[in-house]
Parts: structure tokens; sequence; C-alpha cells
């Protein structure tokens, strides 16, 4: 089997025409590694050129009793969007998945924070040691402008606009969008540069990274996954939560305090609005709010 070159010349298509962020490239790249997997289990050679139909489908058949629906149908959005990659370039003439239907996976509500949990979060970090301070301005940044982790942990110094109020983010598809930051997500940041960073060691290529290990490099996503669920356990709370709830619970929290969708839209930083909506959960109680305080035959 010949995959890794038509698999490199896919990612730079994705990096270089369409503008699809590091994350997202590999993510497509994992996909496509796991229908290799397959193939050599198998021990089937064919090339993603001449790989069939009844290959694909059986792949897919085989998945389908190992993940979940809405896995189960990325991994099919995935290899559509490599082989429909292989038609547009010439190498091949159809799409092995075209006739290959995702799963009904419908919307699944992510768990949310009260203010009440989300505060016991931060009071639960022991602020007695410099990576205390460094993780409640992160938590705070989290939840205080609502971003994904890949965002936190790749937040540059430069791109802090404090006296305008805002904060610049490279979110999706490297697209950069301007996030309002409040005062006191800004006082703990400051803080935190002020009297905790200076005395990391930073190595070469950090410098101008906000958020910084011990050793001085760059926070991974699950280094701040494990930091939450750490936080989680140490205060008993029995939701199931990771960096994007703060996130969803940034929207939430919103929206029930008056923030219309396109604003929520347009600080999360999502192309649809639809996109919004699936994160930003209406109960029945708020709906009826909104139509006693807005409609004009309340």
């Amino acid at each position: 089997m010949n995959w890794n070159r038509y698999i490199k010349d896919y990612q730079s298509y994705l990096r270089i025409e369409r503008g699809l962020s590091k994350n997202t490239i590999e993510n497509y790249g994992f996909d496509i590694e796991r229908l290799c997997l397959f193939l050599e289990t198998n021990q089937i050679d064919v090339s993603p050129v001449k790989i069939t139909d009844e290959t694909v489908q059986d792949f897919i058949y085989t998945v389908s009793k190992e993940v979940n629906p809405r896995s189960q149908a990325r991994i099919i959005s995935g290899l559509k969007s490599f082989f429909n990659y292989l038609v547009f370039e010439d190498y091949r003439n159809d799409n092995p998945l075209e006739l290959i239907e995702s799963p009904k996976t419908g919307r699944k509500l992510p768990d949310t924070l009260v203010v009440e949990e989300i505060d016991a979060l931060i009071e639960a970090i022991d602020l007695s040691t410099n990576e205390g301070e460094r993780n409640r301005a992160m938590l705070e940044t989290l939840y205080g402008c609502g971003l994904r982790v890949s965002e936190l942990i790749s937040l540059k110094i430069s791109d802090l606009f404090f006296e305008e109020g805002f904060i610049k983010i490279t979110g999706k598809g490297n697209k950069e969008r301007f996030v309002p930051i409040g005062r006191l997500t800004q006082k703990y940041i400051e803080l935190y540069q002020k009297e905790i960073r200076p005395n990391v060691n930073v190595k070469k290529g950090c410098e101008d990274t906000l958020f910084l290990n011990r050793r001085g490099n760059q926070l991974t996503r699950a280094m701040v996954f494990t930091i939450i669920k750490d936080l989680a356990s140490k205060i008993g709370l029995k939701k199931n939560i990771s960096p994007h709830t703060l996130r969803h619970s940034f929207a939430t929290h919103l929206l029930e305090n008056g923030a219309d969708l396109r604003s929520i839209q347009l600080m999360l930083g999502h192309e649809s609005i639809t996109t919004t909506e699936i994160y930003v959960h209406l109960d029945r109680r708020f709906l009826k709010e909104i139509m006693n305080s807005f409609h004009p035959r309340r």
C-alpha cells in the first residue's frame, strides 16, 4: 500500500487551500490511519486509488461495532472529504463513500456548570504554588472568554489588548476574532504575568506564549484537561466535565442573562448560528421568559 504520499498531499491541501488548523488536520489524518490499520489487519493490499466500495463498507461496518454513532459519523465525514480530494485531483473517478449515509446522532447537549460550581472549582486551586496562580488565570480565561482549550494554550502575550478590553483569538481554520475580556479575568492574568511567569525558564520559541508549564514550554490540551478533572474530583463534582464545559457554561450563562445568539456566536467564533444553538440549550422556563418579555401580545 502506498497511502503516505496521498495523505501528505491531502494534508497540505487542507492546510494551504482550505486554511484548516493543525488540530483539525490531525483529526482528518486519524480517520484515514484507522482505515489503513483495518486494511493491514485484514491483509488487504490496496491503494486509495484502487480501494473499492465494498472494502470501505466493510470497514464502516467494523467501525460501527466499535464506536458510538457520533464518532462513526465523524469518521465517515473525514473519509468522504479525503476521497473527494482524490476525485478532485483526478486520482480516481468516484468516491467509495458516496452512497454511505452517516448515522443519525441527534443533538447531544454537553454538561454545563452553574456559577456556584465554577466558583467552587476555582476556589479549590492551591494558590500557594506557582502552578496554582497560573491555573486560576487559565480557568478564569476559559470561562471568562469562552475559549476552546486549543485557543487557550496558544494564546500569546501580544494577543492581549487590555486597554481596549479585548483579546485576539486565533480559532479554527486560523480565523482571528476579538473577544471581550472582563476586569476580573484581566486581573488574574496580569498577576500571573507579573508574579509567576518571570520565574519560568522560557524555552526558545515560547517567548510570546502566555501560559507555560514548569519547564517553560507551551501547555498541552491534555494537561489542561487533567487540571480541570483533578479540581472536579477535589470538590466532589459528579458531572463529566472538561475544558469545553467552561466554554459551554460561558455561552449558557450569557444567554440566560439576556445576550442574543448572534453576539454569542461571534464571541465563540462559530461560522454558523446553528452550531451556537447546539451549545446553547434553551429550557422551557427561559423560553417562557423571552416570550413574556419581548412578544408584542404578551
